[in-house]
């Protein structure tokens, strides 16, 4: 089962169950999490050059990052435990 970067009806976790990764969905998933994590690499650079400006940063711009950086990282989090799943459990090493 491979959990999907997005949410299901509710806010549940949304899984596929498919026999490859070369499924129409798993495609689509694919570009959503590479879509996820590259609106990710742009809302961090764009915080940190806010919070790292010269100026003072209003109240509702520091908000309104926060808020896309929360986004993000639930994204980013949601891509990771998808990507984890996927990585096969090595057994314990007896040394």
């Amino acid at each position: 089962m491979r959990r999907l970067p997005w949410d299901g009806p509710e806010g549940k976790p949304a899984y596929l169950s498919a026999d490859g990764r070369h499924s129409r969905l798993s495609r689509m998933a694919d570009e959503v999490e590479r879509a996820q994590l590259d609106t990710a690499q742009t809302v961090v650079r764009l915080a940190r050059e806010l919070l790292n400006g010269a100026e003072v940063a209003a109240l509702d711009e520091v908000r309104f990052a926060a808020l896309r950086l929360i986004e993000c990282l639930t994204d980013t989090l949601r891509v990771a435990e998808s990507r984890m799943a996927s990585i096969p459990t090595q057994p314990d090493d007896p040394d």
